[in-house]
């Protein structure tokens, strides 16, 4: 399955449209989510005569497609089904109840209430809400699927306007051809990451460089009135330094993966929990800001693309670890070079990145699981932010599948 993207042009009216399609199809959530906190135990089939019945009773959920109210439906029971399971493998923390939308950004059409032109380039919502037709912008060909490959569409919208996304039922796979080659990748702050030889790719640091930006957009908002038109432009003009940003740090995470995985066959990298490490305030920013989740995605989802074997390590203590001798040389986080009593001295994360590469080589880790499935098979990650990586939960090392 893969997803292309294209700026949706139309006119005011018609974007008023879709701002009420996709309010709709957030009230159709919520109503679900209700019935199911009202009546627990019941399924998706209940869900769906929910749907039925709100159509038959409010007139604008009546003029949504049916596909899209489905749609809704079904985001709201895969809420549901993650929360039971969730409980099911006693998730540690918070188990995600399911919540009610209230600012939702996107409404999804199945294979029906919307019409392609034969030149690609128009799409046309046929069902009551009044969208119309609107002009595709962008620079992919659908010309080259067929209309049954596209499974669903969705009408996004974001603070820079609006957008159209075909998710397409396609082989992604592309043939490479064997390189020969290995890598052990660290990520840091100080440096994006350090590979096994001795690489060190710089840290771009994109919302510390637009920082200044986003507190004078901030600043604008704070000094409108409330409900007033002039604070929702603020409001506008701030989340586009946002947006900016995000864009910014999830393409430097695609360049970086893509040209890392076709120059390697292995690639193993740390199998960290971002959620826990940035429990630590004084760092939280930092490691929001390097963006590890968008490298480590797009790591696997090039690994399955090009054919090469991603292999996720227990991080645990391979900072501290001589890669040349296997003594544990403790060290606090500020110290950033490994010297250890055997004579061998070298930069912490080239040291750590050898130990990354070392334990994929000698255990059986989880190839590509991560995009897939977050709680899949592989080395357990770490638990506990702070400057030695010391309490691990339970290893679930598996083989992986032949390749």
């Amino acid at each position: 399955m893969i997803v292309l993207e294209f700026k949706a042009k139309g006119k005011t009216t018609q974007y008023n449209a879709i701002d009420e399609a996709i309010r709709t199809a957030q009230f159709v959530r919520n109503k679900s989510i209700r019935f199911w906190m009202d009546n627990r135990g019941v399924g998706q089939k209940e869900l769906y005569r929910i749907a039925k019945s709100l159509r038959s009773e409010f007139s604008f959920v009546k003029a949504l497609n049916s596909s899209a109210c489905q749609a809704s439906i079904e985001r709201a029971y895969s809420s549901i089904a993650r929360f039971y399971d969730s409980c099911k493998k006693s998730v540690p923390g918070k188990k995600g109840y399911p919540k009610f939308k209230k600012n939702s950004r996107s409404v999804e059409y199945k294979t029906s209430g919307w019409s392609l032109s034969q030149t690609r380039k128009q799409i046309t919502f046929t069902d009551k809400k009044g969208i119309g037709k609107l002009k595709l912008k962008g620079t992919w060909d659908l010309s080259f699927y067929q209309l049954e490959q596209i499974k669903r569409v969705r009408l996004v919208r974001r603070a820079d306007g609006y957008y159209v996304q075909f998710l397409i039922s396609a082989d992604n796979k592309v043939e490479t051809q064997p390189t020969g080659k290995t890598i052990g990748l660290d990520v840091g702050l100080k440096e994006f990451y350090t590979d096994s030889n001795g690489y060190s790719e710089p840290n771009p640091r994109f919302y510390h460089t637009g920082e200044k930006r986003l507190k004078f957009r901030q600043k604008r908002v704070s000094r409108k009135k409330k409900g007033s038109t002039s604070r929702k432009r603020a409001i506008n003009r701030l989340g586009r330094v946002h947006l900016k940003i995000s864009r910014q740090r999830e393409e430097h995470a695609k360049r970086v993966a893509r040209c890392v995985i076709q120059s390697h066959d292995l690639v193993a990298y740390e199998d960290l929990r971002i959620k826990n490490l940035v429990k630590n305030h004084c760092l939280a920013k930092s490691i929001n800001d390097a963006g590890w989740y968008q490298f480590r995605k797009w790591l696997e989802f090039f690994g399955v693309k090009f054919g090469r074997i991603t292999v996720a390590v227990n991080p645990a203590y391979t900072s501290q670890e001589c890669s040349n001798c296997g003594a544990m040389v403790k060290k606090s986080l500020s110290t950033r070079t490994h010297a250890c009593e055997c004579g061998f001295v070298m930069d912490r994360d080239w040291n750590a990145a050898i130990n990354i590469l070392k334990l994929a080589l000698s255990t059986v880790g989880h190839t590509g699981t991560w995009v897939i499935d977050p709680n899949a098979s592989g080395d357990s990650t770490s638990t506990h932010a702070g400057e030695i990586l010391s309490e691990q939960v339970g290893s679930k090392i598996e083989e992986s599948p032949p390749l």
